[in-house]
């Protein structure tokens, strides 16, 4: 298995320090508001990868924190916590927020079919674990307490910018709008480790530390969560693009100085979902959820599927267009397996090896999700029995997770009930009397009838690659086979 490297920026053997076994930490949620699909994307790609690891044989130990204090709407170490802000806005206090945005998140990670993690720990919960690190950073001479807080010090470094390279003046105060200069700092791309009283006066989560009452910093927290339960040996670091600096770069700092040895030799970063404005953002007022997907009538595996069909590592453009796209292709998709017949044979070995190679070669190179699901394709135009296609599906779904098999079965349920009739109403179809054509014209006029135009379309579609051809007649349709 090949992956593209963040910290070196090219493609490289997946390795591991424990033959066999993967110890994987993904960046979670700061639970300050709901988490629109921009971010459900890279949770969406992680969990692909996780579930490719395990189907490619490995063990893994995956952990993941929830960011419910210490996240500031700067990362430049600035600003207003953003639990904190959440809280005000909604006149709740911050543990409530938490939990009600916690549970928003796993909810909507279910209807994406994304696996919880081994380990989910909220970054509140190991506030002696921080507090250890930071001791030992100070020991080491890594870090200095100044004007009320703890500051780890870029300058012992050998390297700083592990992802990429940066230019002092680029990072001068006034470049950054909204951005004050913190004189306590020795150097500019110093940042803090804990905060004390002296700052953000209003902060709602504070603990007693040998600096004084204050709380941690958002990098530090997946640095100790990641230590306590994955150990001091990471395989694989996950997270969205926008993490690799400085939040990334400054857990690779803090980590390395703190263990003494390298930490994470391999740096999993998704890329964007863009609108035609630019990135997604909660800042820009009404955002895009799994809710209001849902609302506007979209199957939120649909939004998984249009991930899929886009390497992780490009940014993806989010319209309704696209979407409707992604619905139509969805849709066509599950009534071809739909069209499939459950026992047909026996399942062939060989063809099925064949066509595994082929969806896991893939995935291999650096997740390319989109021929994983060409891979899909290859399977249903495959010359072998629909027995050995169903077995197929079934074993790239543990990866792709898209329900293919429930959602055929609920479609081919649908489709036996509407052949049962042949007329609905004035509308009544005249064909050459094979059942599951008629299901499918059947579920068409529904389609239409719904005003659903881009399913009857593609139900169209497939009825044209079965080479039946329609013909819409005052009160119904009749159909033939070329």
């Amino acid at each position: 298995m090949y992956l593209y490297n963040s910290a070196t920026h090219k493609k490289e053997e997946f390795k591991t320090h424990t033959p066999g076994h993967v110890e994987m930490y993904t960046c979670g949620p700061t639970v300050y508001h709901f988490a629109h699909i921009g971010n459900l994307r890279s949770y969406i790609m992680e969990d692909v990868l996780e579930k490719f690891l395990r189907y490619a044989g490995y063990d893994v130990n995956r952990v993941m924190n929830i960011t419910d204090v210490g996240h500031l709407t700067s990362d430049a170490d600035e600003g207003e916590d953003k639990m904190l802000k959440g809280a005000k806005r909604e006149h709740k206090t911050v543990m409530e927020i938490a939990q009600f945005y916690t549970d928003a998140f796993f909810s909507d990670c279910a209807k994406l079919n994304i696996k919880t993690p081994d380990v989910v720990q909220p970054a509140t919960g190991l506030i002696d674990d921080y507090i250890r690190i930071v001791s030992t950073l100070i020991e080491k001479d890594y870090a200095y307490f100044a004007g009320g807080n703890v500051y780890f010090d870029t300058s012992k470094l050998d390297r700083y910018y592990v992802f990429n390279e940066h230019k002092e003046e680029d990072l001068a105060v006034g470049v950054r709008e909204g951005v004050e200069e913190d004189t306590n700092k020795r150097n500019k791309n110093d940042f803090v480790l804990w905060f004390t009283k002296s700052k953000f006066e209003d902060q709602a989560l504070k603990w007693d530390s040998p600096w004084g009452v204050g709380y941690p910093g958002w990098h530090i927290e997946c640095s100790g969560i990641s230590m306590k339960y994955n150990g001091e040996y990471l395989d694989i670091h996950c997270g969205g693009i926008d993490n690799a600096f400085p939040h990334h770069t400054n857990e690779i700092a803090q980590s390395e100085s703190y263990l003494g040895h390298p930490w994470c030799p391999q740096w999993f970063h998704v890329h964007h979902l863009n609108t035609n404005d630019g990135k997604m953002s909660k800042s820009k007022g009404e955002f895009l959820t799994v809710s209001l997907l849902e609302e506007k009538g979209y199957d939120p595996l649909v939004y998984r599927l249009f991930c899929l069909q886009s390497h992780y590592r490009k940014s993806l453009v989010f319209s309704w267009e696209n979407l409707d796209n992604a619905v139509g292709t969805f849709n066509k998709l599950i009534q071809r397996i739909a069209a499939l017949k459950p026992g047909d044979g026996e399942v062939d070995q060989e063809t099925m090896e064949t066509l595994k190679a082929k969806f896991k070669g893939a995935l291999d190179n650096d997740l390319n999700t989109a021929l994983a699901v060409t891979a899909v394709y290859d399977v249903l135009k495959a010359k072998t029995n629909d027995a050995t296609k169903l077995a197929l599906l079934a074993d790239f779904d543990q990866v792709l997770s898209l329900d293919l098999l429930a959602k055929a079965e609920a479609k081919r349920q649908e489709m036996a009930k509407a052949a049962e009739s042949k007329t609905q109403g004035d509308y009544t179809i005249t064909g050459e009397g094979d059942p599951e054509i008629d299901a499918l014209v059947m579920q068409r006029y529904e389609a239409k009838k719904a005003k659903n135009f881009a399913e009857a379309d593609c139900i169209r579609d497939q009825l044209k690659d079965m080479g039946i051809t329609l013909v819409d007649v005052p009160k119904g349709v009749k159909w033939s086979r070329e």
